[in-house]
């Protein structure tokens, strides 16, 4: 009888299957990819962008099966359009994808090379180009992120943007498989300049939509934020800040929420007030110092 139960148990156990996409990749990929996709899966929410790197895995990994077999490799482009307000994680995404795509093997460096319009546009006639050219040589084997590139088509035909955007589809077509470009800026005004600019749509067919994060999602990331500090909140200072954010996301800014931004920015605001009132205290314990209460949590108008 209790040999039988053992059969059993190991039966059991060999057809179990991971219970996540997540466990699944970790169980096929090799240790270092596995180990950039724990950076990524560590992020809080980015459920987007968490499956679009799982399905690349997925790709590779049966192009591997397909080529033991003399089939045809399914050959992608990884260029992308990031949408999204401020701080919804798409400058943190972008950086993580360069090293998953390096470990990977799709991209030899893996760095992030970001930059914005100024960086692209020069004063004169053929320094928009030089620019440009040097700033996507220096993202070779990495990752090139500019950020609100429809501002590049803001000046009408004669402005030195459309140079930067003609110069950077040359070097998409010349050196397109040696970096990978990624294009973020606001959903509205993305979509206008992928729609001014048809040669765009077709060079980046991969777009990710990066959602506001809930109220929830933000106090864990206030709690992440705090963590790396060695600061924590109280519950009176969770609940106050839960409050406050509500307000703002539904009331104040609607559409224009900063999201990590503003909740960053309210945390070092809080611990410099937490600085100043421990100032008035003699004795302080590890506690104390550690801890944000509500007071240090203060709003013009709330």
């Amino acid at each position: 009888m209790q040999n039988r139960i053992q059969v059993v148990f190991h039966r059991t156990e060999r057809v179990r299957q991971p219970e996540t996409l997540a466990d699944r990749v970790r169980t096929t990929a090799p240790d270092n990819v596995a180990a950039a996709f724990a950076d990524l899966e560590g992020l809080i929410g980015l459920q987007e962008a968490k499956k679009l790197m799982y399905e690349i895995h997925a790709l590779l990994r049966m192009n591997k099966e397909r080529e033991k077999h003399n089939l045809k490799l399914e050959k992608q482009v990884f260029h992308m359009v990031f949408k999204g307000n401020p701080g919804t994680g798409k400058t943190t995404v972008a950086r993580i994808f360069g090293r998953i795509f390096k470990e990977m093997g799709i991209l030899s460096k893996g760095h992030l090379i970001e930059v914005e319009r100024a960086d692209l546009v020069g004063e004169f006639i053929g320094h928009t180009a030089q620019k440009t050219r040097d700033l996507v040589k220096k993202a070779l084997g990495g990752v090139l992120f500019i950020d609100e590139a429809y501002s590049l088509a803001r000046g009408g035909e004669k402005d030195f943007g459309k140079e930067a955007i003609d110069c950077l589809t040359k070097a998409l077509e010349d050196k397109g498989n040696e970096f990978v470009c990624i294009l973020a800026g606001y959903p509205e005004e993305m979509d206008a300049f992928l729609e001014l600019n048809p040669g765009m749509p077709s060079r980046f067919p991969i777009h990710l939509t990066f959602a506001d994060y809930s109220v929830e999602e933000l106090l864990k990331i206030a709690d992440s934020m705090l963590a790396t500090k060695e600061y924590r909140l109280s519950a009176s200072a969770r609940e106050k800040l839960r409050q406050h954010l509500i307000r703002m996301r539904q009331d104040v800014f609607e559409d224009n929420f900063s999201n990590a931004r503003y909740v960053r920015n309210a945390l070092e605001q809080a611990i410099r007030k937490q600085a100043v009132r421990l100032l008035e205290i003699q004795e302080l314990t590890r506690e104390d110092i550690m801890t944000l209460s509500a007071e240090d949590f203060v709003w013009p108008n709330a």
